[in-house]
């Protein structure tokens, strides 16, 4: 099993559109494409470090999760659902992405 850590930062006055297109869209396309969430957070005072909304996935190899990113941004709900959450200007400013691997010890393997 690998993770990703992605942390999202949102534009000024977003971040409660941001957490609504998850809720509404992100999450039923993620189910489609075998993404598991494994959480979602907010750091309780976010800074320009932090960003303001971070969650992890998981996958069960590298290729699975290249291959379901690929999948989720062509999907057409993505597509039309993301356009839909943008018809004001872009929510998200800054998007970073690390791949993990669990250590031997970590009780998430």
């Amino acid at each position: 099993m690998i993770y990703e850590l992605r942390t999202y930062w949102a534009a000024e006055g977003k971040l409660e559109a941001l957490n609504t297109r998850f809720r509404d869209v992100t999450l039923a396309v993620f189910a489609k494409y075998d993404m598991q969430v494994v959480g979602f957070w907010t750091p309780e005072q976010p800074t320009e470090e932090t960003g303001d909304l971070v969650y992890i996935l998981a996958f069960e190899s590298k290729d699975a999760m290249k291959n379901a990113w690929k999948a989720f941004i062509a999907d057409p709900d993505w597509v039309n659902g993301k356009a839909a959450s943008e018809v004001n200007g872009k929510l998200v400013t800054k998007l970073t992405s690390v791949v993990m691997e669990a250590t031997d010890y970590s009780p998430l393997k």
